[in-house]
């Protein structure tokens, strides 16, 4: 999955204004909102709406402008929250967790403590197991501890869990494909041109060819994905602008 993102791995990037390039906030929290989605991006008393972010790099956040709000309500903070069964056992605290960046659904949490020690410390917990989240915890099902698993089994696949490296030029060929692909280019087509990108880069000479060539092979599997993403571009963008419109206008 492409757009999936640690909350550790965006706590620290700066936000830049896309159409200015010009610096806004630091991230340092990621909040939820009632329906346990992901909603807000933080940064001391200002919160960006995560429609409003157009993309995730290794390095950077970039939004589609400068909207920023006060405080929204009915925020919940993920990060630390206890985690107890229906019963009340206590099973530990949410660690860390993913979640699709574009969508803000959770796609993962990274539990740690007392249930999470048979996996070294940290266990992968389903967001389909846990019942409700509330301001104070987390109440998850009574068999989840037995449906635990480790990391490297549990978060097999994600780009997220791929090297720095890696995930960066996923990122660089993603941005130069972005004009190449349409939403009809079949998908030999999708993949024929996600190898020309990659060829160009090794061309180059100044990228690592086994993080290259990891890089490649994972856009290859997620040919549909990407293809995905840059046919909804549009219309994220278009969303993005009506949702700032009405923020600022108070307008529906």
């Amino acid at each position: 999955m492409l757009n999936v993102v640690r909350r550790s791995q965006i706590i620290g990037l700066m936000a830049f204004d896309r159409s200015t390039t010009s610096p806004l906030s630091q991230v340092e929290e990621v909040w939820s909102d009632e329906t346990g989605r992901i909603a807000y991006l933080s940064s001391g008393m200002e919160y960006l709406p995560l429609e409003q972010v157009s993309s995730v790099g290794t390095d950077a956040i970039v939004t589609y402008g400068r909207l920023t709000i006060d405080a929204p309500t009915n925020l919940r903070r993920l990060y630390q929250l206890a985690v107890q069964s229906t019963q009340g056992q206590p099973l530990g605290w949410v660690e860390d967790f993913l979640f699709d960046w574009q969508t803000g659904e959770i796609i993962a949490y990274i539990l740690s403590g007392e249930a999470a020690m048979p996996f070294g410390g940290r266990a992968v917990l389903s967001p389909e197991d846990v019942q409700e989240i509330a301001a104070s915890e987390a109440i998850v099902r009574a068999e989840t501890k037995d449906r635990l698993t480790s990391e490297s089994e549990g978060l097999k696949g994600l780009l997220s869990e791929k090297s720095h490296q890696v995930r960066k030029l996923v990122k660089i060929m993603g941005d130069r494909l972005h004009d190449l692909i349409s939403p009809h280019d079949r998908p030999e087509v999708v993949r024929v041109k996600i190898r020309t990108v990659s060829d160009e880069l090794a061309d180059s000479g100044d990228r690592d060819r086994h993080a290259l060539k990891e890089a490649t092979d994972y856009l290859h599997e997620q040919w549909h994905h990407l293809q995905q993403n840059i046919s909804r571009a549009g219309s994220r963008t278009k969303a993005a602008l009506d949702s700032a419109w009405r923020q600022l206008t108070g307008k529906t």
